[in-house]
């Protein structure tokens, strides 16, 4: 494993971002109650200017290529130099990830980008990087460079303050790049309950063999059966821990896209064996703040009168405890403003 010295991390300002108010979008049903709200505010974007003391979050219900640029264009002032745009590309033919017409035009969007990925822990068709690179064609991840980033091995990164890691593995390229992008397909997870903007990268961006055991907690054991891997609160925090680890590398040189459709209760590493989604697509959120796009998007699926399944999914794994740990971690805001562009 190489080291890498701190950079000048920028630190995040702020606790958590919770909350909502969705009356204004009747399609999101009438389950206010139901929701984990605690004050966040929906304002059109004409009257979003000026108040510094929340996140703002850029919401929009269009999935496509189009609105996907207009929401990272207002929020990509950091966003310089060779750009990392961390995806999730997926199991051979899986039938929920991100379609590649839309990450190509996005891709091509900005300039001196490549898609990042890293290795899996798990024995499947992305284990090593000979499949991995055969998955991705197979997938359709051919329209540009898609950089394996534990390929050539790993890049210990500290973590400021973690609750259990001190530093985590990364894929040993994400220090060639200025800036990230974490463009996520908003999901279901078997183990995380959910899968947003913080597993995208906690889980996605560790190195296969090292960081993923680290984030896991199953250094010296390993189980066959993920089911008995460290499981709820405890592997929530570890995935703050990782997350934060990237987060405080890249400062104000990362942002985060969530994107609400097809989602599914498991995870794009399912693959074909993903169950069918049955909550219908939202839209698409967009921060700075990582704590923030990920409190929005959940928001919204409380929302929904058709949630039952992922709602189930969410909250049997704990997934929720992801977001009070990175608020224990001063990961982002306490508060946000939904800003719609639509």
């Amino acid at each position: 494993m190489k080291e890498i010295n701190r950079r000048a991390f920028v630190k995040m300002t702020g606790t958590a971002a919770v909350g909502l108010a969705l009356s204004q979008f009747s399609s999101m049903g009438k389950a206010l109650a139901q929701a984990p709200v605690i004050g966040s505010t929906y304002v059109p974007k004409s009257e979003s200017e000026g108040n510094g003391s929340s996140a703002k979050v850029y919401f929009t219900k269009h999935i496509d290529a189009e609105h996907l640029i207009k929401l990272y264009d207002i929020i990509n002032e950091g966003i310089y130099g060779k750009v990392a745009i961390k995806i999730h590309t997926g199991e051979p033919h899986g039938p929920n990830i991100l379609p590649q017409s839309m990450v190509k035009a996005f891709q091509s969007h900005v300039p001196h980008s490549a898609l990042v990925e890293t290795n899996t822990l798990y024995q499947g068709k992305r284990y090593t990087t000979a499949d991995h690179r055969k998955t991705l064609e197979t997938n359709g991840w051919t329209f540009c460079p898609v950089d394996i980033m534990d390929e050539e091995g790993d890049v210990s990164l500290p973590v400021r303050g973690g609750k259990h890691l001190q530093e985590v593995a990364m894929g040993g390229h994400l220090t060639n790049y200025d800036s990230m992008i974490v463009l996520t397909h908003f999901k279901g997870h078997a183990m995380g309950g959910f899968g947003g903007s913080l597993k995208n990268i906690a889980i996605g961006c560790a190195s296969g063999q090292v960081g993923k055991r680290q984030v896991h907690g199953v250094m010296e054991q390993m189980p066959a059966d993920f089911k008995q891997w460290p499981m709820q609160d405890y592997f929530m925090e570890l995935m703050a821990d990782s997350g934060k680890a990237t987060v405080d590398y890249f400062g104000k040189h990362i942002v985060f896209l969530n994107v609400m459709r097809r989602m599914s209760v498991d995870c794009d590493c399912a693959g074909v064996g993903a169950a069918e989604p049955t909550i219908g697509d939202i839209g698409i959120v967009a921060s700075t703040d990582i704590l923030a796009v990920d409190q929005a998007a959940i928001d919204m699926v409380y929302q929904r009168t058709d949630n039952h399944d992922l709602v189930e999914r969410i909250e049997s794994r704990h997934g929720l405890h992801q977001l009070a740990a990175m608020r224990d971690l001063k990961m982002g805001n306490e508060k946000y403003q939904l800003i719609s562009i639509d």
